[in-house]
């Protein structure tokens, strides 16, 4: 069933302006969990929803809830939740995770002026520090919520600047008075840019997301010694450096040459001493591993702890290993997946299941509640980046397919 469609002034007017807050001094859109940028995006989306006449609840990790519990609902029913996040990395783009929240907020906007009555709550998410980059681990507001996290334990987090997140809460006046978790949701779609080249490519504008790939991510350390470049056989070299390259070539030779959608990443590396005439005597870097498949990716780690032992026993160095983050892959509702696809078609839209390669705070929800995803073409398969765009277009089509699944899934005859 489709009946009106977003205001496209209203949702591309609020990206906008959203994406004007937490500008630095070189015009960087730069929004980090729990800082003064991030209080005053805060801050502006509290306002859309009060406006709106959404009644605003903030929990304990600072997870921002906008709830729509219409007289005519069932308000002891579990509510259909939208959302994402509002917090950016460094030198942001304007659509990651804020396109999520603003269309869930549209759409219960656009509801709310046709008259609908659903038969359920329906409540808008932002969830706090889904990018990790200021507090580890990523997508903490989420699961947190899921009590994949321990709260006091989130709380107590140090950022890469020294701060503690419970204290940064306190100070911008996101430390919220719920417990989280308390709101529990009957199910939870989000929307979302690709942040990946495949539905640009196939000319596809809408992405009926079916699963989401499992993430492994280390840090290795090797240790060798440090000695003159110049005066230093090769034959007689404990080298760090070269034991690194040995391994990026490793992880990458192995994605390359997978009958799976594996992926590998060495994304940050540091050598000590760090000096062009000195054999690097210590290599930090770190892996990030990628497959659909639980069973792949386990098959992967156990490959690289492999080939590891053979490296220090190859280069006389030694090699160990810290674990920064293991999630298993997410399998979607099949039920959400096929309303996507069903929205799309009645629009008109041609669409596609898919695999999403990012993670997502609905990776998290979908522990405790079916979730589902719906993405919209990323330009260039950009992302996390000033670049990123998504025609307009696309972006109001994405909404409109997620206003028809929130009507058709909480109609009053379902």
């Amino acid at each position: 069933m489709t009946g009106s469609s977003v205001n496209e002034e209203r949702l591309l007017g609020r990206l906008r302006e959203l994406g004007s807050i937490g500008r630095d001094k070189d015009g960087r859109l730069v929004r980090l969990a729990a800082s003064d940028a991030d209080k005053h995006g805060r801050d502006r989306l509290i306002a859309w929803m009060q406006e709106a006449g959404l009644d605003v609840a903030v929990d304990r990790i600072g997870n921002i809830f906008g709830i729509w519990a219409p007289i005519q609902a069932d308000d002891t029913a579990k509510p259909l939740m939208l959302g994402s996040h509002i917090d950016t990395v460094i030198n942001a783009g304007v659509f990651d995770g804020c396109y999520g929240v603003l269309s869930g907020l549209e759409v219960v906007e656009t509801l709310k002026s046709e008259g609908f009555n659903p038969n359920r709550p329906i409540a808008i998410a932002a969830f706090t520090n889904e990018e990790g980059v200021r507090y580890a681990p990523d997508m903490m507001g989420s699961l947190v919520h899921v009590g994949g996290l321990d709260v006091d334990e989130a709380l107590a987090t140090v950022g890469t600047d020294g701060s503690v997140l419970g204290e940064e809460l306190a100070r911008i006046g996101y430390a919220g008075p719920q417990e989280p978790g308390f709101l529990q949701p009957h199910a939870y779609i989000e929307l979302h840019i690709e942040q990946g080249p495949i539905l640009e490519r196939e000319e596809t504008p809408v992405g009926a997301v079916e699963n989401l790939q499992g993430i492994s991510w280390q840090r290795v350390t090797i240790e060798g010694d440090a000695n003159h470049a110049g005066t230093t056989p090769i034959s007689l070299r404990r080298d760090a450096g070269l034991a690194a390259a040995r391994v990026i070539t490793f992880v990458r030779d192995r994605a390359t040459a997978s009958n799976t959608p594996t992926v590998a990443t060495v994304g940050c590396m540091e050598f000590e001493p760090n000096a062009i005439n000195v054999i690097p005597s210590k290599a930090t870097f770190t892996v990030d591993l990628r497959d659909p498949d639980e069973e792949k990716l386990l098959a992967e780690e156990a490959a690289l702890s492999t080939y590891l032992d053979t490296v220090a026993d190859d280069e006389q160095v030694t090699i160990t290993t810290k674990r920064l983050a293991r999630f298993q892959p997410v399998t979607f509702d099949s039920g959400i997946v096929a309303a996507v696809v069903e929205a799309a078609t009645a629009r008109g839209l041609k669409s596609k299941r898919m695999t999403s390669g990012a993670g997502h705070d609905a990776q998290m929800i979908a522990r405790i509640a079916p979730s589902g995803m719906i993405f919209v073409p990323s330009i260039g398969g950009i992302s996390h980046n000033p670049k990123e765009f998504t025609p307009n277009t696309d972006l109001v089509a994405g909404a409109n397919v997620l206003l028809d699944v929130v009507r058709n899934l909480t109609a009053p005859e379902n």
